[in-house]
């Protein structure tokens, strides 16, 4: 029986924490044509206010940001360099801190549709980076507002990988000391993780 991931979940956790324990956990977006999932590899917590390399740094509010306020489970979405990522707000409504979702490992039941949305790309190169797995998913800026819990996007509990690595985030230069938060949480091994050498990869992640 699938236990799928409540409000409840979110509010006993810090950003760090969520960021952490939702590696393993499977993604899942209700679809027109079926479901589509992944267990979830690497995520990136971005701590609002005091943490210059996130939206909403000493609570910016704009039309972009503004649903960064709201309560956990809320979902961000932005667009960068014309693609879209994702993102859940993780803290209690007024504190805009936030997970990015990196990478996710495809499961095999997703794959064939996964690959349809890529326009064929395939292996690692599926769903190794926060825009590929969106368009995997199938998922867009209408889903920005949208929340875990009452939504066709949600999270299950899934797998536990051997070794949840922390690491420093991918593409915040010049953030003075946000730029080395070690802030970035990857399921150590996975074929999936972004900017990884094949050498990294492991034969065996999961318990």
């Amino acid at each position: 029986m699938k236990t799928i991931i409540t409000k409840d979940f979110f509010e006993k956790k810090t950003t760090i924490e969520l960021a952490r324990d939702i590696i393993g956990m499977r993604l899942v977006h209700q679809t027109s044509s079926g479901i589509l999932s992944g267990l979830i590899v690497e995520t990136e917590a971005y701590l609002g206010a005091t943490d210059m390399a996130a939206h909403s740094f000493q609570n910016l509010r704009t039309k972009r940001t503004e649903v960064m306020f709201e309560s956990p489970g809320t979902i961000y979405m932005y667009q960068m360099h014309r693609q879209v990522l994702l993102n859940f707000i993780t803290m209690q409504k007024g504190i805009p801190e936030a997970i990015l979702i990196r990478a996710i490992e495809p499961d095999e039941e997703s794959r064939a549709q996964m690959e349809c949305h890529r326009h064929g790309k395939t292996g690692r190169e599926l769903t190794n980076g926060p825009g590929k797995l969106t368009q995997a998913l199938g998922l867009s800026m209408q889903d920005y507002g949208k929340t875990l819990f009452d939504s066709n996007i949600w999270i299950e509990e899934a797998k536990t990988p051997h070794i949840i690595e922390a690491t420093n985030r991918i593409g915040v230069p010049n953030k003075g000391i946000a730029t080395h938060y070690p802030l970035r949480f990857t399921a150590k091994g996975s074929p999936y993780i972004s900017a990884q050498r094949k050498s990294s990869i492991l034969p065996r992640i999961w318990e």
